[in-house]
């Protein structure tokens, strides 16, 4: 097997489950306000998809750890799949009230998690078997997650006009389907990471919070990701709605304006992967966040006319799309492979732990603000997350050397295995080369 085509492979499915998240995204509030023209029983749907994201990311973990990172990921989105599933069969024939729904969406966020940690996990092993730069990797599954998003967010609109949003959920499930079977036919299977000593599941689990907990800079970055995640939430939930009603008067440039947005990241995510590697991190890094955040914050709070806006969304999407894989990439760095999985769940889990707490907060505001002095009091706390990269000295480790225990350079790795897969390799006649698809190094 060609050593890329793991990683192509992931870059797919990224794309591909990007693409059926954002249908069924759109699809599920769809179907429920069409159906009980209830606001509340919509947010309560929701929650729960987001409650049981939340639970998997962190109670996951160490079970994602103790098994192959490739099987629990096609049984998670197997099983992601089905819960989907039930909703249009449920719905065609006993019927479904909302207590049901619900629950199947909960079952839909407690999988969603564990199978995008194991995605995670098995990007790690693909990059090194690629021998692919890390910023390069990163950037091309957030490309391709981004891309997804794009496509699907449309495609899932014309599929509830055409055919209804309970169908349009069979896209989502179609996608997850589709991804299993890339992954099980073009990554090779590999055992799973085990720590020195497993103890019980509580212990394991355990062991991932330490091991988070001791690394300062990863502590730093998780607290960054939760406030600024807040934020994000309170911007797409209420701020950028009210922002198009009582400021643009216009629901379409809105939708130019997003499309803007993620344009722009497109553009930052590409320049990562090009450039990447040769940029002082935490000065990109602060620069990303005066743009992704402050600098957004501060133009939208102006009105300025629909052309400037435009352009100036899309130079503050480009933060957006660099600063995302920066910090993929750190994590995958930085992160040992023995609780990989468990504190990739908790670095999710922590990331949206806050954002309800941003929409209610964004809906105070502009309860008692008007939009654009709500807008520059998210741009000034904004610019308090830019600054503390310059404050405080654990962000040095930004351009620090990698710790020992971290992910090693996947080009070094790479040159170092094919060097000893040749001199294996002379010495026991080919053997390697022919068990070469799949290797249990793959994943260290």
């Amino acid at each position: 097997m060609n050593r890329r085509v793991p990683l192509l492979t992931l870059v797919v499915v990224t794309a591909l489950s990007s693409a059926g998240t954002a249908a069924s995204m759109l699809a599920f509030p769809w179907f429920v306000l069409r159906s009980t023209g209830s606001g509340t029983s919509t947010g309560t749907v929701a929650a729960a998809e987001t409650v049981g994201l939340l639970c998997s990311a962190v109670l996951a973990g160490p079970l994602v750890d103790r098994l192959p990172a490739r099987s629990a990921g096609v049984a998670a989105d197997l099983l992601t799949a089905l819960a989907l599933g039930l909703v249009p069969l449920l719905h065609g024939t006993t019927g479904l009230p909302l207590p049901v729904l619900a629950l199947l969406a909960l079952l839909t966020g407690v999988f969603r998690g564990p199978a995008d940690t194991a995605k995670q996990v098995l990007a790690v092993a693909a990059m090194r078997r690629a021998g692919t730069p890390v910023e390069r990797g990163t950037s091309a599954m957030e490309g391709a997650r981004r891309i997804g998003l794009m496509a699907g967010a449309p495609l899932g609109g014309v599929l509830v006009a055409a055919v209804g949003p309970v169908l349009t959920l069979l896209t989502d499930g179609v996608a997850l389907l589709l991804s299993a079977l890339l992954v099980l036919a073009f990554l090779p299977g590999e055992p799973p990471a085990r720590s020195a000593d497993e103890g019980s599941y509580a212990a394991r689990l355990r062991e991932g919070f330490v091991s988070l907990r001791a690394d300062r800079l990863m502590c730093a970055m998780v607290g960054v990701l939760l406030v600024s995640n807040a934020l994000d939430s309170g911007l797409n939930a209420v701020l950028y709605p009210a922002y198009g009603t009582r400021v643009l008067h216009s629901s379409s440039l809105l939708g130019v304006m997003v499309t803007a947005i993620g344009a722009g990241a497109l553009v930052g995510t590409a320049l990562h992967g090009w450039l990447g590697q040769r940029w002082p991190r935490r000065k990109v890094f602060v620069a990303c966040f005066v743009l992704l955040g402050a600098l957004r914050c501060v133009l939208l709070a102006q009105e300025p006319t629909p052309a400037l806006l435009l352009g100036g969304l899309a130079v503050s999407g480009i933060g957006s799309g660099i600063v995302n894989p920066l910090m993929m990439s750190v994590a995958y760095e930085r992160v040992p492979e023995a609780v990989r999985a468990r504190v990739f769940g908790l670095i999710v889990a922590c990331a949206l732990a806050a954002t309800p707490l941003g929409a209610l907060a964004a809906g105070v505001l502009i309860d008692r603000l008007d939009v654009p002095s709500a807008l520059l009091v998210f741009a000034g706390v904004y610019g308090t997350i830019a600054l503390a990269p310059l404050m405080f000295p654990v962000w040095r480790e930004l351009d620090a050397s990698r710790p020992d225990g971290s992910c090693p350079d996947p080009v070094g790795q790479a040159a170092g295995e094919q060097g000893a897969e040749a001199r294996e390799a002379g010495a026991h006649g080919g053997a390697v080369r022919a068990a070469e698809g799949h290797p249990a190094k793959a994943r260290g």
